[in-house]
């Protein structure tokens, strides 16, 4: 059982007790929906992302600005910070944020978990992946880390022990072969496996990825998923996106493997904002960034959550 100590925030003066609602799990394998962002989980997590959130350069302001305003303002909606708060509280209210816990980060580019991360704790590698043809305009805009210094968010936990708890490390999503095995209780990534060419590469880099977990280790990553479609999809190229049989094919697969995708839920939602979906230009139109226009699909966020057996 956590002590008092490891089941608090510091928020400002006032300390948050996480345990008063990770008690019963509010996170499962789900869709970004609109009724998420009204929630005391979504909230906590928000505002200690926002208490910690750096000033914003220039150049990444056309990417990031509109996240950085959902931190600050909760009318303020969008799917990358949820899923950076279902991450976090994914992985909490399965006990893995807790001092003596390992984890490993994917394509974690500048987000702000291995801080949350490790100033719970947690020791922790962060890894993203990069070369001499490595995308220039993704380092630009902050979506591609490559050094402990990019990755760190100082507004979260002083860089002496945020360097004490976090290592980096260059590693291709597509061979994990140098990743040790049964070595972390935990791994995780936001938005990141979609983009290794297609459908099956996000799936086979998942299995992979189940090997570095120890007995009884947990698995958060999220993915774009499409909404408008279960027929039709983007199977190959830089960005694809996956269906409702995609994902149900894929938990029949980790089953006969011996590992199970807990508590799928597709339910989109069908309140306002789950239904007027943003469309490019991006941000123009007035609408909430939950749901939006890829290509001639609508896609939104899904959080899959992957249990290994004890």
């Amino acid at each position: 059982m956590r002590s008092t100590v490891e089941a608090v925030y510091w928020h400002g003066c006032n300390l948050i007790d996480m345990s008063e609602f990770s008690r019963v799990p509010a996170i499962h394998s789900m869709l970004c929906r609109q009724r998420d962002f009204s929630t005391t989980w979504y909230h906590a997590w928000r505002q200690r992302i926002a208490d910690g959130a750096p000033e914003l350069e220039a150049e990444k302001r056309t990417v990031w600005s509109v996240v950085w305003d959902g931190m600050r303002n909760e009318k303020t909606m969008h799917r990358k910070l949820w899923e950076w708060c279902a991450i976090a509280q994914a992985l909490e209210e399965r006990g893995m944020l807790m001092p003596g816990r390992r984890g490993i980060g994917f394509a974690v580019g500048q987000e702000p978990l291995a801080s949350l991360f490790a100033a719970r704790g947690v020791e922790l590698v962060a890894s993203d992946f990069h070369d001499e043809t490595a995308n220039a305009n993704w380092a630009a805009t902050g979506q591609h880390g490559d050094s402990l210094s990019q990755i760190h968010w100082s507004g979260i936990l002083p860089r002496k022990d945020f360097i004490a708890k976090v290592s980096y490390q260059n590693i291709d999503m597509r061979d994990l072969s140098h990743v040790p095995l049964e070595t972390y209780d935990f791994s995780w990534s936001s938005c990141s496996f979609e983009h290794l060419g297609s459908l099956e590469a996000g799936f086979q880099f998942l299995t992979n990825s189940l090997d570095c977990l120890k007995p009884g280790g947990i698995a958060v990553h999220t993915t774009e998923f499409n909404v408008s479609s279960n027929e039709d999809t983007i199977e190959v190229g830089d960005s694809v996106i996956y269906r409702k049989k995609d994902i149900e094919a894929f938990d029949l697969r980790l089953r006969r493997l011996g590992y199970a995708i807990e508590a799928l839920d597709f339910n989109p939602g069908s309140e306002q904002h789950d239904i007027a979906f943003d469309y490019p230009p991006f941000y123009t139109h007035g609408r909430q960034h939950l749901k939006l226009q890829l290509g001639e699909y609508v896609s939104t966020s899904m959080l899959i959550i992957i249990r290994k057996p004890s």
